[in-house]
């Protein structure tokens, strides 16, 4: 297995949360405790489950974690639809970080299909 920081689908969620970051601190403070906390955790989840999974050294454990994180990708669609909804994010913004999570869930799908 090669060091999760070697690995794209590793790298790409890294600059994921960046990006969810720094439109997040566009969102008004009354959403600190909500969806700005929610989504946040949630995509600092998947890089973090990616590097946790690959570093216990057994494909079933990392498998497990690759699953997590893309449960996590799942979470993010679903909060990008109410961010939009609730007028947020524009559709610009929308439809670049909605695009970027697809991507890093279809990453996620190769590797568990490549690994059971």
């Amino acid at each position: 297995m090669a060091n999760f920081k070697e690995l794209l689908v590793w790298q790409k969620p890294i600059d994921f949360v960046t990006d969810i970051y720094r439109e997040t601190e566009l969102f008004p403070k009354s959403e600190i405790c909500g969806l700005i906390s929610q989504i946040r955790r949630a995509a600092v989840s998947i890089p973090s489950n990616i590097a946790e999974g690959n570093s216990r050294r057994s494909k079933p454990d990392y498998l497990q974690f690759l699953k997590i994180a893309r449960g996590s990708c799942a979470e993010i669609e679903t909060q990008l639809t109410i961010c939009k909804n609730l007028n947020l994010l524009n559709e610009e913004s929308y439809l670049k970080l909605n695009q970027g999570i697809i991507e890093i869930t279809k990453m996620l799908n190769g590797l568990i299909n490549s690994l059971q």
